[in-house]
């Protein structure tokens, strides 16, 4: 197992990382050194770290990335070859590594060249990827972190599994009363997510069900919104539900995560009645405890989309 501390204190600001590598063919032929980019996923996904399992191919893949897949503990998760996912030449230095994860509810594995470490980091350390970065690579990138001799790219493995399985990105449509009901009062949403695609599937099924909807990319520019919204409150003393009922906040985001987020929001004695919901692939059995310990009125997992329009619903009429 890979996992070290990764139940790290709740609203710290603070992750651990599994920094690992892909090791490239030259881009020219006059270099004589391979390439070898670094990469990094939060520990909050890993199950494992294994070496090349035996495969068993699987009909109609679709994408030449995926590899098959292996019997794990009487479970069968797929291999996905991270470096021909991303458009990379693997060469193989060394015995390659596989990368077990757990998100969305889902069981996948990413081959790639090696590990190096684990990093213990806090989130104003990870930087948010440049328009012209993530244009560059196809927004698969949600973060940078700058160590001392090496930049490592967080990425984004939730967009490259919704790629290869585009069914899994598709919500169900919210119940016709619950679209009534919140068409009748009016509700407004305050949506956060880093990852542009997220972003705009949890906007979009709020939409659906009738809330009138705003969005920030992280959790600081969410909290620059809430505190506008608090001052305007104590200004004009008006009651909060008149310029917001309810939060909607992913929990890994660069500069300012979730529960950090959450935390801050409870602890305000004005918006500390804001209802929050936390969305995230990382919502699990094991780590729901995270997200009570900051105040999170309730928790959804990305899988479960279908069910997020009538939960925020129930928040609001409480």
């Amino acid at each position: 197992m890979v996992k070290t501390n990764i139940l790290l204190e709740s609203g710290t600001n603070e992750l651990e990382i599994v920094e690992f590598y892909i090791d490239e063919n030259p881009k020219h032929e006059e270099d004589v050194n391979r390439y070898r980019g670094y990469y990094g996923i939060n520990v909050a996904k890993v199950l494992e770290i294994i070496r090349m399992p035996e495969l068993t191919d699987m009909p109609e893949v679709s994408h030449p990335a995926v590899l098959g897949a292996f019997n794990l503990r009487n479970q069968i998760i797929p291999l996905i070859d991270l470096a021909k996912w991303l458009g990379k030449e693997r060469i193989v230095t060394e015995e390659p590594k596989v990368i077990v994860t757990e998100f969305n509810l889902t069981r996948s594995a990413f081959l790639v060249s090696g590990v190096t470490r684990i990093h213990r980091i806090g989130w104003e350390e990870v930087e948010a990827p440049t328009n012209y970065v993530s244009a560059l690579t196809v927004n698969s990138i949600t973060g940078v972190v700058k160590f001392t001799n090496r930049i490592v790219f967080i990425l984004d493995m939730e967009k490259i599994t919704a790629d290869l399985n585009p069914g899994m990105s598709k919500a169900e449509e919210p119940a016709p009363q619950v679209v009534e009901e919140v068409r009748t009062r009016h509700l407004r949403a305050l949506v956060v997510d880093d990852s542009n695609m997220a972003r705009k599937m949890v906007a979009g099924v709020l939409e659906k069900a009738g809330f009138e909807v705003a969005t920030a990319e992280n959790g600081e520019q969410a909290w620059l919104k809430l505190l506008s919204i608090r001052d305007s409150v104590e200004q004009q003393n008006k009651p909060l539900r008149n310029y917001i009922d309810i939060l909607v906040s992913d929990i890994e985001m660069p500069i300012m995560d979730g529960h950090n987020l959450t935390r801050r929001v409870k602890e305000d004695h004005t918006l500390k009645h804001l209802p929050v919901v936390l969305c995230s692939s990382i919502i699990t059995d094991t780590l729901r405890h995270k997200g009570s310990a900051v105040g999170a009125d309730d928790q959804v997992s990305k899988a479960e989309l279908g069910e997020l329009a009538g939960k925020v619903l129930q928040l609001v009429e409480r």
